[in-house]
Order: structure tokens, then sequence, then C-alpha cells
């Protein structure tokens, strides 16, 4: 297999009435999306020069935008996720960038696509999938891309501000898909409950493992994750039996109390990623849903979703506060624990994951210096070519011999003489009874350790609660709390918009 196309293409074959993906308002067979990704790719075929080029799609929670990437795939090119809700500025800013040939969008996306007409063509996918289909010119379009080649291009915040896109291979996302499908038990009677956007690449484990094994997927509105009752539901009532989700979105569910009353009996598995998981809110869900295999993985999106999972032993319990672990390298991948001279660390010792194998990205779009900062040559094999990709994220292995994530690397800080990881702290905050969420971050500044927390308990309260837990220099100093935590675009708490919250009513000169 060479072409993430073929997923689809053969589940069309097989199962062409069975329903795929649907939303609130449209739902498709895969016969359909078949149909709809020929059409369209056809009309975006006969808009571009053959040599496999990035084409920009608006997106939405919505079935068209999954099919909408196929089309993209059928034609030969590769896809970019751009958020229809995306900032106007940054918007600009990754279409120059990018130069697409052509920018695809869904009905009552006319307005956001028109704006940005004068960088790049743009195309309804509607309109473009009522072309006739042109098999011949589909299939030589096709022939001359490579597994190799990309398959799409995600868009990341960069440190300099200026978005980085990450540019992933059919053979990556292939690899990875076949292994999740095989370990996680994945089938055609699985039915997925889709709670990642589609510009976010978690949502890539949801879109082709529906596609790979003839499963169906559920697209959730966004309202309903404000709403953890009625998410939960919903889940129960389109029979969901699997949840691939963000870490963050599993925490508010858990804290809300919904699944005291409604508890989906369908479910079977819960996989989990995008931040650390955490063991108090774990430990609510296996007390309502007891049976549900709950998995964890770890990965930046430069390692195609993932590169670390734990399959969670039904008799392994966690404290609220302890770390979960992130476990151990997927199949055909390996994570390597390395210090600031790039030497592997002792076990029990903090070192930075680097990761290797055939998931690893090609690359930032248009940006060789930062391609040749985070994937490096492997310092462990000075013989041949041998790419290792630098996380910027930090880990320890533990007495079990599995991975445990510490912190980023930035995260680290030195505070009265010690050097002292916040994701420890967070950790331990995280276990407090009464304490919905919790996020470190440090103001040099001052010398003192910030805590920005969801929860009524009193700042004696806390220091009591975690007195056993961590030392005196660890403890936060200051305490700020919130009606509720900020979050991103990608369902991740919003660290950014905490700190200038808490740097904008102090002294911003640090």
């Amino acid at each position: 297999m060479l072409n993430l196309l073929e997923y689809l293409a053969r589940s069309a074959r097989r199962t062409p009435d069975k329903p795929a993906f649907c939303d609130q308002g449209r739902s498709f067979t895969f016969g359909a999306l078949w149909s709809f990704a020929l059409g369209c790719g056809t009309a975006i075929a006969r808009r571009t020069d053959g040599i496999s080029r990035p084409i920009a799609v608006l997106t939405g929670r919505t079935a068209v935008t999954v099919a909408a990437f196929q089309a993209v795939l059928a034609s030969g090119n590769y896809y970019v996720p751009v958020d229809e809700a995306m900032p106007a500025a940054r918007m600009e800013a990754i279409l120059r960038q990018l130069q697409p040939p052509l920018l695809l969008y869904a009905p009552g996306q006319e307005d956001a696509a028109c704006q940005f007409a004068h960088l790049c063509p743009v195309l309804n996918v509607e309109e473009g999938a009522l072309e006739p289909t042109d098999a011949p010119l589909l299939e030589a379009r096709r022939a001359r891309v490579l597994d190799v080649d990309p398959a799409y291009a995600i868009f990341t915040s960069g440190s300099t501000g200026t978005p980085k896109g990450i540019v992933v291979s059919h053979r990556a996302v292939i690899d990875f898909i076949e292994w999740m499908a095989d370990a996680c038990r994945f089938s055609e009677k699985d039915v997925l409950a889709n709670q990642a956007p589609f510009y976010f690449d978690l949502s890539v484990k949801d879109l082709y493992l529906t596609l790979k094994c003839g499963a169906a997927c559920h697209i959730l509105e966004k309202k309903l994750f404000l709403f953890p009752l009625l998410l939960l539901r919903e889940i129960e009532r389109v029979k969901a039996t699997a949840l691939v989700w963000a870490a963050s979105a599993f925490h508010l569910t858990a804290n809300s109390g919904a699944l005291e009353r409604c508890r989906p009996q369908t479910l079977n598995k819960v996989i989990l990623g995008g931040e650390a998981l955490g063991a108090k809110q774990l430990n609510l869900w296996r007390e309502a849903l007891p049976d549900v295999q709950y998995i964890n993985l770890y990965g930046p999106t430069e390692v195609t979703v993932d590169c670390t999972w734990y399959p969670i032993p039904r008799d392994r319990t966690f404290a609220d506060g302890e770390a979960v672990p992130i476990g151990a390298a997927c199949r055909n991948m390996e994570v390597l624990l390395l210090d600031g001279d790039l030497r592997p660390v002792p076990d029990g010792q903090v070192g930075e994951i680097c990761v290797r194998g055939i998931g690893l990205a090609n690359g930032y779009y248009g940006d060789w210096d930062k391609t040749r900062d985070a994937f490096i040559q492997n310092p462990l094999n000075p013989w041949y070519p041998d790419r290792l990709y630098r996380t910027g994220d930090l880990a320890y292995r533990g007495a079990d011999g599995l991975l445990y994530f510490a912190a980023r690397k930035d995260n680290q800080i030195k505070h009265m003489g010690y050097r002292i990881e916040l994701g420890e702290v967070e950790t331990a905050l995280g276990g407090v009874d009464g304490m919905a969420a919790a996020v470190c971050f440090f103001d040099p500044g001052r010398d003192k350790i910030v805590c920005v927390c969801q929860t009524a308990l009193t700042d004696k309260e806390i220091v009591g609660a975690i007195r056993e837990k961590l030392p005196r220099y660890m403890q936060p100093n200051v305490y700020r709390r919130v009606d509720a935590m900020p979050y991103n675009a990608n369902g991740k708490i919003d660290r950014v918009k905490l700190k200038e919250a808490y740097f904008g009513e102090t002294d911003p000169k640090l």
C-alpha cells in the first residue's frame, strides 16, 4: 500500500452502503465518500499542474471536510487543513508561506474563503464534486505520488510567532494506522465519537482508523463539550465504542461529575493524548466505566501523531496525584532519552525525548533552518544517515521500565537554588481533592512559582494537601484562581493566555 486514499477505496469496494462519517447535517457512506472524492478530485486535478502541491482546505466539524481531504489525495496532491475560525492575519501568513494553487471551501464558508481569493484561486468542494470523474487523469496523477511524498501538512504555532508547517508522508501515516488498528483492536464494528478538530493532528486517528477498518465516525458538535452530560448522552445515543480524545476533554468530562449520571455502556476503549493524563480524572472514569480499556498515548505532530503508548492494566491503580506512564515506543519507533550533550541518560534520570523511525515528518514546509535544528543525525550512529527528532519534551524511565513524561524542556526552572520541573508540581496539584485544574509557570522577576487554578480551595488548604507530596521549595508561592480554564483551538489549556493575564496585572519588566 502506497497511498492513504487506498483505505477509502478498499472500504468503498467492501461496504459501499455502510455509513462512514456523519455530522449533525450530513452523512456519507463509504461509496458516496468515494464518489465525492473522485468528482472533486477531478476538479482539483484540472486546476493543478500535475506536480504534487499543497492544497489548503478550510476545515469545519463536518463530514464534508473529510471528503475534501480525500478529494485532494485523489487528485495526487496533499492537503493542508486551516481552521475556518482562524484569525485572518494568521490565515494570510500561512497562505503566503504555503503559496497553494487552490483553497477549498464548503458551502457556508464563502465569506471566509473569498477574502483570500487574492492569494490563490478558491473552489467550492460541493460544486467540484459535480464534475464528471476523469479516471485516467486521476490515476496518472496518483501514479506519480510515492509513499514518501506528503499526505498532509499541519501548521502549528512557532516559537518565533511564525506558524510551522509540519509535512507528513503517506508512509508515516500508513505505518502508524496499521499498528494502531492492530494494537488497539479496531474493526468494522467500531463506532468512533470524534472530538479533535480536523486541523489538529489527533484527528488523523479518527479519520484513518475509520477508513482503514470500515468503521463509523460521528463528528460531535463543538458545543457539546461545554455540556458534559449532554456530551455523554450523545455518545450513548450513537452507541460509540471508542473515544480517541485529547486528555483535556477527558479531564473536563471527569471534573464535571456528569459520569455519575450517564455512563455510556457501549464504550470499550478510550484512547488519550495531546496532554499529560491526570490520574485523578482517570480514576473517575475507571470508577464509572471499569470494563473500558484506557490507553495513554504520547507524541508530537512531528512523529506522526504518537510514538509511545501505554495500555493501562485493569489491575494497576494510581493515586490521584501519581504520574501515569506514557509507556513504551510504538511499533517501528525508537525513543531515546538524551542529555544536553546528546548522550543517553541512566534509568531514573530525566532526559530529552528523541525519536527515530518511519513516523518522523519530512520536515517543516519551506523552513530548512528549523528542520535542521529539530531533525538531526542520530548521535549514536556516526556511520550513515539516521534521522532523529528532538521533541523538546523531558521524560525518565521508571523502575518498571516504562517512560514517564516530566515536562517541556523549557518548563524547567531554577528556584531557590534548586532545579524544578513544573510538570511535577502540576501533577501533585492535580491530585488534590477539589482541584479541577492547575497550571504552573515561573515569575523570574520575583523568583516565584505561580499557580493558576480552578478550585474553591483556599491557599492554606492547597498547601496542606501538597505538603507531603512536594518539598517546600517546589510549592507555588502565588495562587491565582479562575472560574474556568481558557482553552486554545486544539483543546489544550491556553498557557499563553494565562501568563499574559498574570504578567499584565504585575510588573511586565522581567
